[in-house]
């Protein structure tokens, strides 16, 4: 099993090997000197942990740390602040961190708050552990929110096409990293072009949900679809890919012949249709998902029908 990733962000480099030291038998650890020098790290990786060290009061640093807890993509981002060991309270009021630990308690508590606090994130969120993306219930609560507040936005919905007979062919290992990448690639181009706005979630399996504003949802999903097919490829045997296909077993036991795998996306909005409820939206969305999955290759439909009148 691959060890969690854990960021530790401090200018002292006496606090910064010491914390190497106490944690790299248990975590990945990443070491980064400031917050500014980490985020794209953690927008990019999405870590397990974040220890952040605060004995000196950074302002900089707490405004960027709670601009990224206010992301309901990073919000559930557990992190643990270190303290000096007789803090002036008055200043970690607004500091959006779940534990915090003093600098003289490092030594003989930080293995146990890490794990702690990594442990409680996942027990109390539907994160998925895989790509530690928003599950259905984040999901289902920003489509509502945005439609509670009657903004015009979209909602895609994008399924890999082919994915199983490549999981079954190359194992779950190669799968899940096919997952993961994917997840990434759709969050870094969406944050990329809507860092506030965006967001993005995984449902499941090999489905994702990206919410952004109707504008930009055709030009970031080209986006998308490029850099996926740029990707893949690479994720095949140089046989298999020089071929263009694999053979595997379908679920009656034929041998089958499976090209590349695609991507397709199902795209609706609400400037035209109404939507009440997350459901109808995401509904929409699925089936024009479903209607993209019937062309050759990596595409998008988007939804062009209009409301029928009410005689």
């Amino acid at each position: 099993m691959s060890k969690k990733t854990l960021v530790v962000i401090s200018q002292d480099m006496v606090l910064k090997s010491m914390m190497e030291g106490f944690l790299r038998d248990t975590f990945s650890v990443v070491v980064f000197s400031n917050m500014q020098s980490a985020i794209d790290f953690i927008y990019n990786t999405i870590p397990n942990l974040v220890i952040i060290d605060l004995t000196a009061y950074d302002s900089q640093a707490v405004s960027i740390l709670n601009n990224l807890k206010g992301d309901p993509i990073f919000s559930q981002l557990p992190v643990v602040a270190i303290l000096s060991d007789n803090p002036e309270s008055s200043q970690w009021g607004s500091l959006m961190a779940e534990d915090f630990i003093r600098r003289a308690d490092i030594e003989r508590d930080i293995r146990t708050r890490a794990n702690l606090s990594i442990l409680r994130s996942e027990r109390a969120v539907e994160i998925n552990p895989l790509t530690r993306l928003p599950g259905n219930i984040s999901i289902n609560r920003q489509i509502q929110e945005r439609l509670d507040r009657s903004q015009i936005f979209a909602v895609a919905y994008a399924d890999l096409d082919y994915f199983k007979p490549f999981n079954d062919y190359y194992g779950f290992t190669r799968g899940d990293e096919m997952i993961r990448v994917t997840g990434r690639l759709i969050l870094n181009i969406v944050k990329n072009r809507q860092s506030l706005e965006g967001f993005v979630g995984h449902i499941g399996g090999d489905d994702f949900i990206y919410v952004i504003d109707l504008d930009p949802v055709e030009e970031i999903t080209n986006e998308i679809i490029e850099a996926f097919d740029r990707i893949v490829p690479t994720f095949y045997d140089t046989e298999d890919r020089e071929k263009g296909f694999i053979k595997s077993v379908d679920r009656q036991g034929n041998v089958k012949i499976y090209p590349i795998i695609t991507i397709s996306i199902g795209i609706t909005h609400n400037s035209v249709r109404n939507f009440s409820h997350y459901g109808e939206i995401t509904e929409v969305a699925s089936e024009m998902k479903r209607f993209a999955k019937t062309f050759k290759g990596s595409c998008f439909k988007i939804d062009q029908r209009q409301p029928v009148a009410d005689n």
